[in-house]
């Protein structure tokens, strides 16, 4: 067997054959500008290490789970005037998600955890409308979500921030550049009360918003702070892995 039976671009068929995976686990992130200190790949090195990190923790408790390969693009429709930023509509996405569903069905995969780690991807109405066409139980995960960030960081913000910058120092060290050479991660807001206050929404014209594609200073980021928050989260998501694995799709309500 594979050191990693939990990752599918590690194991061959002659392993998969013998699994009765019960859970796969979808890693989607982007491929767009994070400060001028850490990679393009961002948010896919958190997505996919995180991920795998959380099935190998739920493999240890006997749970089947398995994680697909990472899709590296995500939506980024207002940043397309930044240089190399790659953009994936949500209808390709939908599209995208719906074959991947059709997929596992077909291999009697029970269940889909998409696992999020771009904040201008939004799955939930993706789910709705696919989960009317599938037996698969669908759901969605916003990693940075899982864990409150402030109990880790000093520094709020949500791109290229203390949290992220210290994520890839842990994970990736050798792809983040001194942070002398980090913008500040200044961020101007809406100035419509409502859109400040979060109660309406528009998407954010990023470079209106930011010089240096950041938003939220980095300059406090470790890779220890990156170490701890990494466990704390990978620990939380395979609970939830775990505990998805032992559920009965037509028995979920208490």
């Amino acid at each position: 067997m594979p050191t990693r039976p939990y990752v599918l671009t590690e194991t061959p068929l002659k392993t998969i054959r013998e699994m009765a995976y019960e859970v796969a686990v979808l890693p989607w992130g982007a491929t767009e500008a994070h400060n001028y200190h850490l990679p393009y790949g961002t948010d896919n090195i958190e997505a996919e290490a995180l991920a795998i990190e959380a099935a190998r923790l739920a493999w240890q408790r006997d749970a089947r789970v398995v994680v697909l390969p990472t899709i590296p693009f995500g939506v980024n429709t207002q940043q397309l005037d930044i240089p190399m930023v790659i953009n994936m509509n949500p209808s390709t996405q939908a599209s995208v998600l719906g074959d991947v569903v059709h997929s596992l069905e077909g291999h009697g995969v029970r269940k889909l955890v998409v696992f999020n780690f771009h904040g201008g991807n939004h799955f939930r109405q993706m789910i709705r409308e696919a989960q009317a066409h599938t037996s698969v139980f669908l759901s969605a995960v916003d990693g940075f979500r899982a864990v409150p960030m402030e109990d880790f960081f000093q520094e709020a913000g949500d791109h290229a921030n203390e949290m992220e910058t210290s994520m890839l120092m842990h994970l990736t060290p050798e792809q983040v550049l001194p942070l002398s050479e980090a913008g500040p991660g200044a961020a101007k807001q809406f100035r419509i009360a409502a859109l400040r206050e979060g109660w309406a929404w528009a998407p954010r014209q990023w470079t209106q918003v930011t010089e240096d594609t950041g938003v939220g200073d980095p300059s406090n980021a470790s890779a220890e702070k990156g170490k701890q928050y990494f466990k704390a989260v990978a620990e939380k998501i395979a609970d939830y892995f775990v505990d998805l694995a032992v559920a009965d799709p037509e028995d979920m309500y208490e």
